[in-house]
């Protein structure tokens, strides 16, 4: 979650402490990190692109996979039929 993430990350670093920030947020400090790394120079429009932009590649990923399904499926009923390809 992008926002979320980038949210609390921007809390740990108003925040004195990040181990309050932990505890607020109800996550782990390596979570914190983690985040931070992958948020912490990141404004909200980019946050928002780059969430956008993950959305996409999974529904990507999953066409391809159906798509491919689907491919394995007509070569085996090809084979069953004795069709060649």
């Amino acid at each position: 979650m992008a926002s979320g993430g980038w949210n609390r990350t921007r809390r740990s670093s108003v925040s004195t402490s990040r181990g309050i920030v932990n505890q607020e947020c109800g996550v782990s400090q390596a979570t914190i990190y983690t985040w931070k790394a992958k948020y912490g120079g990141v404004d909200v429009s980019e946050a928002q692109r780059l969430r956008s932009l993950e959305d996409e590649n999974s529904r990507l990923k999953r066409l391809v996979a159906d798509l491919s399904l689907d491919k394995e499926m007509l070569k085996a009923v090809i084979a069953k039929n004795g069709l060649s390809s």
